[in-house]
């Protein structure tokens, strides 16, 4: 079974997560390129798990496009990896904070793959900053 972790993180206080399995790493997407809602007051405190910050992205930021954009990568990686029987997959969200773009990017891209792939993977989400969020 492919086991693929799904890390958010920051690039100021963490960085890049490290590949724990042995293979070198993944993909990692940096989500900076996308407005911040995290400067917007109400969101301040809030976290890419927030309806008012996912709104915010999906209505006003260019993500709906990037996160097209990766589906369509790491699925030919996660296709391929299926069928010579790879075991891991690494793929990482950074964004500025860990709090807001980076969050929402992994939670997207877990419930992409779990619809997806279903049965055929196991799917652990890690938010490096938010650990609140963490869960499998």
């Amino acid at each position: 079974m492919l086991h693929i972790d799904i890390h958010s993180f920051s690039y100021k206080k963490g960085g890049i997560p490290k590949d724990e399995t042995g293979n070198g790493g993944g993909f990692t997407f940096d989500c900076r390129g996308i407005l911040n809602p995290g400067r917007v007051e109400e969101y301040k405190i809030q976290t890419g798990n927030d309806i008012g910050v996912q709104e915010y992205l999906e209505t006003r930021t260019d993500m709906p496009k990037f996160l097209e954009l990766v589906k369509s990568m790491i699925s030919i990686n996660i296709d391929n990896y299926l069928g010579r029987g790879f075991e891991n997959l690494q793929i990482n969200f950074g964004c500025t904070g860990g709090q807001h773009r980076s969050v929402y990017s992994a939670i997207k891209i877990a419930h992409f793959i779990e619809e997806k792939y279903g049965d055929q993977v196991e799917v652990s989400l890690h938010h490096d900053e938010q650990h609140q969020l963490n869960y499998k």
